[in-house]
């Protein structure tokens, strides 16, 4: 049974009267008569016993009663969910973020994109590029923002928010601290504390391999707050993003010769229709300011001579 019908049922339960159900319900009696009957067939019973000025419910008619209205309210509260969704009043949007990608350089967007869409409910996911792909693909997040070395494969989509630097991140008493820049050849014979969870690992290892550098690695972690802890300490160096180089006691040096920069990208499913919430972020997060964004709080790029992560 249709949920039309459904609606007839409960209006003509509630008024015992053809013609003011019809009315209550804005069709037609006959309309409203055979859609009756049509429920009757399929359930095989009457529903409404018809005598004259006295129309009532059968005992079919009663025990479905209560059945019938839960099916129309949980329908009812469905269209009233859809509509507050389309009309981004209590809307979700799952959100996947590179895991190498630091907070700091997303705090204004959010801050930003939660006032212009309060009705949006964000959920962050952190993961690797290539879960995150996985996990788009199937469905499982909206949108992702996440860089990768080699680019993205079909059916993915993907949009440049910023380029990022590489840095080499050393403690504030190593003796890159006081460089403006680092040629990657004078990393030969350095600590290196490893990022498991880097995706340009294999890329910038081929670099320091072209330039001759050995690198004598020490610790690895997949958690950037012990590989800076450690950075900190003077246990070691590290190829960090310059936005993830920003913490006490650290210093970005901007490598050279050669430079290694990689681009963060907003990814979506390519063909794939987009729900009102992902609209609205594709249009924030693309109109965002991202470049002038703030870094520690600062709207200026962090430029190769800055030492405001010291």
């Amino acid at each position: 049974m249709e949920l039309k019908e459904i609606r007839y049922f409960l209006a003509l339960s509630t008024t015992l009267n053809f013609t003011k159900a019809a009315e209550a319900c804005n069709v037609s009696q006959p309309a409203l008569t055979r859609a009756i009957q049509k429920m009757e067939e399929e359930l095989g019973g009457l529903l409404f016993s018809r005598e004259r000025g006295n129309t009532h419910l059968t005992q079919l008619g009663r025990l479905i009663e209560p059945h019938l209205a839960e099916v129309a309210a949980r329908a009812g509260e469905a269209k009233r969910t859809a509509s507050r969704f389309l009309k981004l009043e209590k809307a979700s949007l799952a959100l996947g973020v590179m895991c190498t990608i630091s907070p700091v350089q997303f705090v204004g967007f959010m801050a930003r994109f939660r006032a212009s869409n309060p009705g949006i409910d964000v959920t962050i996911l952190e993961a690797t590029p290539n879960r995150l792909c996985d996990l788009l693909e199937k469905g499982e997040l909206d949108v992702a923002l996440m860089a990768r070395p080699d680019g993205f494969p079909e059916p993915l989509r993907a949009s440049e928010l910023y380029p990022e630097r590489f840095v080499v991140a050393c403690s504030a008493g190593h003796r890159f601290a006081t460089k403006r820049s680092v040629n990657m050849a004078e990393l030969d014979g350095e600590f290196y504390l490893s990022r498991i969870n880097c995706e340009f690992y294999e890329f910038l290892t081929d670099r320091c391999r072209e330039q001759g550098v050995g690198l004598v690695y020490s610790y690895q972690s997949e958690r950037e707050d012990w590989i800076l802890t450690m950075v900190a300490a003077g246990l070691g160096i590290c190829f960090l993003p310059e936005n993830t180089a920003i913490f006490p006691g650290v210093v970005g040096c901007p490598v050279v010769s050669p430079s290694v920069t990689r681009s963060v990208c907003v990814v979506t499913v390519a063909g794939r229709r987009s729900s009102p919430p992902l609209k609205a972020f594709l249009t924030a997060v693309r109109r965002y300011p991202w470049q002038r964004s703030a870094i520690a709080g600062d709207p200026g790029d962090l430029g190769a001579g800055d030492r405001s992560a010291a």
